[in-house]
């Protein structure tokens, strides 16, 4: 049995920073999370992507911004359960939770914090008739190595930050031969500041951005060739060596849907006030929880986990004042 005062659902960059607020009260925790290594999608689906939003890194790897976290959380010894995935949760008579995986492990804590992210996924797919016979073969849903397509020619499908950056990435740092942005829409739905930069880059003709258009064919003898694009009613042929639809991914919340919390759109709804859940004592963080105005950013979920923490420290210790601790004056101490 592991014990600890809080159990972390999740190990992607927002669980990894709670760990970190955490310490700073003195608060020892757990990680249980289903793939083999921390960090989330950061670590899983793209190590190599550059993210753009995280205060003091005007560019970051989000392979890179792991390693950061972990080495930030490192000073208070986290504790971690890896490739087991958080399968049920009972409420002791004392107060305290037992989680136990789908591998038996059994995890007892008097505060629950999930920061499950998008919880189970996977890639939302476009209506092509023989998409799958070229999964592997020229068409990927995540880009994990931007390598991977050095020199080659590359069409992405999306309106979003994944899309707007991968094609801000490709170009910029003149890894694919040839970038074309196809999107259904005449507007984006990620950051203006990309969306910028994409148009500035079709208009000195380095990006061939498409939009109001959809990939609707594909074709190719054992790898991928060639994509048919269809705009305003007309189809036109266009030789490429990758096809990348980014249209996010389709999330579900598996086990922790059937754990008493009350679920909104595929979400977990909390509390602003500290981010608790209509359960005493478990609460939710980043992605993985919903809000009126809610926004799904990394730094979001940051301040989500740190004002959890402060709850979960009254919970935990209800007979201690928390005084808030600057650590520009106090520093940094483990245990």
């Amino acid at each position: 049995m592991i014990q600890t005062d809080i159990l972390i659902i999740g190990a992607g960059p927002v669980g990894l920073f709670t760990v970190f607020e955490a310490g700073l009260l003195k608060l020892h925790c757990h990680l249980i999370d289903a793939l083999p290594q921390p960090g989330g999608q950061c670590s899983e689906i793209y190590p190599k992507k550059p993210i753009y939003d995280i205060p003091g890194f005007p560019s970051v790897l989000a392979g890179e911004l792991i390693d950061n976290l972990m080495e930030q959380a490192a000073p208070f010894k986290p504790g971690f359960t890896l490739g087991e995935t958080a399968l049920t949760i009972d409420k002791q008579e004392n107060g305290n939770f037992l989680v136990v995986t789908d591998k038996g492990t059994q995890h007892l804590a008097p505060v629950v914090i999930i920061a499950g992210g998008l919880g189970a996924f996977e890639p939302r797919k476009p209506p092509i008739a023989n998409l799958s016979s070229f999964e592997e073969k020229g068409v990927d849903y995540i880009i994990r190595d931007p390598e991977k397509y050095r020199g080659k020619r590359c069409v992405i499908a999306g309106g979003g930050d994944s899309a707007l950056d991968w094609s801000i990435h490709l170009t910029e740092k003149e890894i694919a031969a040839q970038v074309t942005l196809v999107h259904r829409s005449a507007s984006f739905r990620g950051h203006l500041d990309s969306v910028q930069k994409v148009i500035d880059l079709a208009d000195q003709g380095k990006i061939n951005l498409i939009t109001q258009a959809e990939v609707t064919g594909l074709s190719g003898d054992s790898f991928l060739n060639t994509v048919e694009i269809t705009q305003n009613g007309g189809r036109t042929l266009q030789e490429t060596d990758h096809f990348i639809p980014l249209f996010g991914l389709k999330p579900s919340l598996g086990p922790i849907g059937s754990w008493g919390l009350e679920i909104e759109k595929n979400a977990i709804k909390v509390d602003t006030l500290d981010y608790s859940t209509n359960v005493p004592g478990i609460y939710a963080i980043g992605d993985v929880n919903t809000y009126a105005n809610k926004l799904k950013l990394i730094l979001c979920g940051f301040h989500e986990g740190t004002l959890a923490v402060q709850s979960a420290f009254a919970r935990i210790h209800p007979d201690k004042k928390n005084i808030l601790k600057y650590t520009t004056v106090n520093g940094v101490t483990g245990f």
